[in-house]
């Protein structure tokens, strides 16, 4: 082995215990491409799919394992004041481990990993280092496994996109490459996390990067649909959420569509300015984050404590929602708890996403629609079911401006089709009631976020 080769190598394998490695900068141009060289990219593409869904798929079955031992406990703790404590111990705990997994070890693996993923794309921010990966898992399932309000599908994504850094550097690929590799593993990671392979590659090139050029859209989906397949050998679900049949959509029905998209429209503007504000006030707290974590985690405790059902990331609440189950009081009191306990969750600075956060705001949203057309229209309503899932997409698109990604999403997770007309109706009133309304998307506020973080992390560190 010559010296270079040997050079080589000792370079990527310090990488791996180091963090990332530069890759060649050299420009990317497709048609003055190899065809040896295209395969080789649509491997390490397949390669980081077959990652990310093996590490999204255990994460989610110990997720679930981890939401049964919660219940458990809540269940032993029940009545008994010694229970309360317990119970709100061991979720404080969880949260402040959390959060010092982020704080002391990898500071970037805050929040869902989106928005960084979104930077690191975009070339605004440096790819992240391979350590990020493990505290994103781990500090996931702390974080989300002690009943805070957050999603499973940010820390997926994030790792998708380590493991195509992990990938890329292996292989040497050069730094665009990496850039859409990372886009296509944080669509595997999507695609793994909600069972729905088509959503995860259209979110990332709707959302993510902007654009549908060859090149990524080929990484993108392989990465998507080899990360499902992985997934699929150790979860095995037909769709993510139960639904029963729902009858065709009605033209009279069209007032109430209208009515989810703005009341929707109006909630995702509410959510999306809300959960900057309490991250603007969290940055600009003295108290250290795990004590921040720490009382976050004592309120989720006492919640588990009182009602288990309504912790954690919410699917139950989802499900209850696509079966049209709920009264209308009872439905606005767990809309504002759940409102306010996404907020708080989420400013606590551990692992853990928005989507499904967003999912059970916006089925609840549409059921409470529902439920008022009921009682005044009862002739010209549509289904509580449907209510609940048009409200679903509705208000993903008000809030992250993605109205493909919400329709496609909601179809997949549930395998009702037959809804499509009043969602796309209803998704584009909630982006016309969001942009109205100023309301810039989600994602990109948090990438700015992050990119700014970023940027004040390695210059005081200069």
């Amino acid at each position: 082995m010559d010296d270079d080769t040997h050079k080589g190598w000792r370079d990527v394998l310090r990488s791996l215990f180091t963090g990332w490695q530069r890759p060649t900068t050299r420009p990317v141009d497709s048609r003055g491409e190899g065809a040896e060289s295209l395969i080789g990219f649509v491997v390490a593409a397949g390669l980081v799919g077959v990652l990310t869904g093996l590490s999204a798929a255990t994460f989610k079955l110990l997720l679930l394992r981890g939401g049964r031992l919660r219940d458990s406990l809540a269940a032993w703790a029940h009545g008994s004041w010694v229970g309360l404590v317990i119970v709100v111990l061991v979720c404080m705990t969880a949260a402040a481990a959390a959060a010092a997994l982020v704080h002391r070890v990898e500071p970037h693996a805050e929040g869902s990993g989106i928005p960084r993923i979104e930077a690191i794309a975009d070339g605004r921010v440096r790819p992240d280092r391979f350590r990020i990966l493990p505290v994103k898992y781990i500090g996931g399932l702390l974080a989300i496994g002690s009943g805070m309000a957050l999603g499973r599908e940010g820390p997926s994504v994030q790792m998708g996109g380590t493991a195509a850094v992990i990938v890329a550097t292996l292989t040497r690929r050069n730094l665009a490459d990496l850039r859409i590799l990372v886009a296509g593993g944080a669509a595997a990671g999507l695609a793994t996390a909600f069972n729905a392979p088509i959503a995860g590659g259209v979110f990332v090139l709707e959302e993510l990067v902007k654009r549908f050029d060859p090149r990524t859209t080929i990484a993108t989906f392989v990465a998507s649909a080899s990360g499902f397949a992985a997934a699929h050998l150790l979860v095995h679900s037909r769709y993510e959420l139960a639904m029963t049949a729902v009858a065709q959509p009605r033209l009279v029905e069209s007032g109430w569509v209208v009515a989810i998209g703005i009341v929707t429209g109006a909630l995702g503007v509410l959510y999306n300015g809300a959960l900057m504000l309490a991250l603007k006030r969290a940055d600009a707290s003295r108290l250290p984050k795990e004590v921040r974590a720490a009382a976050t985690g004592a309120l989720v405790g006492l919640l588990v404590w009182v009602a288990p059902d309504l912790a954690g990331a919410g699917d139950n609440l989802t499900q209850q929602a696509l079966l049209g189950h709920g009264a209308l009081l009872a439905l606005t009191g767990v809309l504002v708890l759940r409102f306010v306990l996404g907020v708080v969750s989420y400013a606590a600075a551990t692992p853990g996403g928005l989507f499904a956060p967003m999912l059970v705001l916006g089925s609840q949203s549409g059921l409470a629609v529902g439920l008022v057309a009921q009682h005044l229209t009862p002739h010209a309503a549509p289904s509580l079911a449907a209510c609940a899932l048009i409200g679903m997409a509705a208000f993903f698109s008000a809030s992250v401006h993605a109205p493909v990604t919400g329709l496609i999403l909601a179809t997949e997770m549930t395998g009702t089709t037959n809804q499509l007309p009043p969602m796309l109706g209803a998704c584009a009133i909630a982006m016309l009631v969001a942009v109205a309304l100023r309301s810039q998307p989600i994602y990109d506020r948090l990438a700015r976020r992050s990119a700014r973080a970023a940027q004040d992390s390695e210059a005081a560190h200069s």
